[in-house]
């Protein structure tokens, strides 16, 4: 704010034309650039609800009612003022543009030595005041001003023509239609010769949109910001209860402990690279009290903790279950049926098989699952899957058992439907089956599954995924 004013300066001339012009130019382009912008990057998301969506629109909006408004103030500096009793103005004063945030900058004298009063026609307009009436004084002012403002409204003006500062803040005014606007004030008092005051002038513009956009864009930021703490805290609680449910060893194991025949076994958990949260995946390998060795994968539809929890009730049936000596084919029904009967309904997949280091026989089951993978003497097969519709897709499901014959140095992979970015099962199983080269090189199972991590890679993934590989010992 430059310093006091004093009555006997002359008065500011408009700046030249031209350099305004220019200004208005660049605003205008700019706008432009803005509201392309606002089109490509708003209008094309697909979810406009959501909350980063919904903040970047009121930010958008924002921006280009601010810059329509500098556009309105840019043409006003040009043209002039328009006083009601002063000189006309150079052409007549338009309305407000539609959309526009703000109504043209009003401006108000006041002089304190005659009490007279002098508006713009826009400072009318601001406070929905008849043209023909006559100005407010300045003791008359505060009776358009809302009863809360007006101790903040006399304050600013006392500090204004007792102790020459500044006026520089924003309250409320009631038009005579009721209707509440927020307007703000800038003025500063004019000095006679011998330094008392002798007028003051303002200027007034109506805030009350821009405040209400501004509002909204801290709203729409708040719920974005809220809603992203929700989903860092529900993925951590998920990780976490992920960590705690899924086997704890890693590296690589021996099924069962001792004897010829057993497996050596090797997994990993594959997160998503698209950042969803984690999902419903599992893998397990449990050695069962009759010398038998369980073999899971599996994944239940969704993403969170609710997800995760679904997951942890049913990888927990699928160990107790398999430890009393429930065969697989009865144990996915069982399993199916607690699914028809959980709070929150979901489908799942699973394969679950128990292996026989005796005879080296694999008995499994599937429902709705990608079948395992056999390797053997360096190439691979899909095995042929027993009938086995997704759990929870029907109630009372049964499902059918398969059993197969397996030899000293096999491989067998089990996977989660997301393993192979992007390909349907066929796909993914062709790809998968391709390595049986490089598995059939592999020292351990512990490589092997190395090798169908580097060859998947992580990339594309957009769910998350699980690999269990069991290679059978001589």
């Amino acid at each position: 704010m430059p310093s006091h004013v004093f009555a006997d300066r002359p008065a500011g001339q408009p700046p030249e034309r031209g350099t305004v012009d220019a200004l208005i130019d660049q605003t205008r382009r700019l706008l432009g650039d803005v509201d392309a912008v606002r089109r490509d990057s708003v209008d094309a998301v697909p979810d406009e609800t959501a909350p980063e969506a919904r903040w970047q629109r009121a930010l958008y909006e924002l921006a280009v009612h601010q810059l329509s408004d500098l556009d309105r103030h840019l043409a006003q500096l040009r043209d002039g003022p328009a006083l009601r009793n002063g000189v006309p103005p150079q052409r007549p004063a338009a309305g407000p543009h539609p959309g526009s945030l703000v109504t043209r900058v009003g401006s108000a004298d006041w002089n304190l030595l005659t009490d007279e009063a002098t508006w713009s026609e826009e400072l009318y307009e601001i406070l929905g005041r008849d043209p023909g009436s006559p100005a407010l004084t300045l003791d008359e002012l505060s009776t358009v001003v809302h009863a809360d403002d007006q101790p903040k409204l006399t304050a600013m003006v006392t500090d204004c023509l007792i102790d020459g500062k500044p006026i520089d803040g924003e309250f409320r005014i009631v038009r005579p239609d009721d209707a509440v606007r927020a307007v703000h004030m800038m003025g500063e008092p004019v000095l006679d010769a011998d330094g008392s005051t002798a007028s003051m002038w303002a200027v007034v513009r109506d805030v009350s949109d821009l405040r209400r956009s501004q509002r909204a864009v801290s709203e729409t930021r708040d719920s974005l910001q809220r809603q992203r703490h929700i989903a860092q805290t529900e993925h951590r609680l998920a990780v976490e209860l992920q960590e705690a449910v899924l086997p704890p060893w890693r590296g690589s194991l021996r099924l069962p402990h001792g004897g010829p025949g057993g497996l050596h076994v090797a997994a990993r958990y594959l997160p998503s690279s698209s950042g969803t949260p984690t999902g419903g995946n599992w893998y397990d390998a449990l050695e069962l009290p009759d010398g038998k060795t369980l073999l899971t994968v599996g994944d239940l539809t969704g993403q969170g903790v609710a997800v995760t929890s679904g997951m942890a009730m049913l990888l927990g049936a699928v160990r107790g279950m398999a430890v009393c000596d429930t065969p697989p084919a009865e144990l996915l029904g069982r399993l199916g049926h607690l699914l028809d009967n959980a709070v929150r309904p979901a489908l799942g997949s699973a394969l679950c098989c128990r292996y026989d280091p005796v005879d080296r026989t694999l008995a499994w089951a599937q429902a709705g699952h990608p079948a395992p993978l056999l390797f053997r003497d360096g190439t691979g097969r899909a095995l042929t899957p027993p009938q086995g519709v997704l759990l929870g897709a029907t109630s009372g499901a049964r499902y059918e058992q398969a059993d197969v014959q397996l030899r000293s140095g096999d491989v067998l992979l089990l996977h989660t439907d997301a393993l192979v970015p992007r390909r349907g099962e066929k796909a993914a199983a062709g790809r998968l089956l391709a390595l049986a080269p490089r598995l059939a090189r592999a020292s351990d199972a512990q490589e092997c599954v190395r090798v169908v991590a580097d060859a998947v890679g992580s990339g594309e993934r957009e769910d998350d995924a699980c690999v269990l590989i069991a290679r059978i010992d001589s």
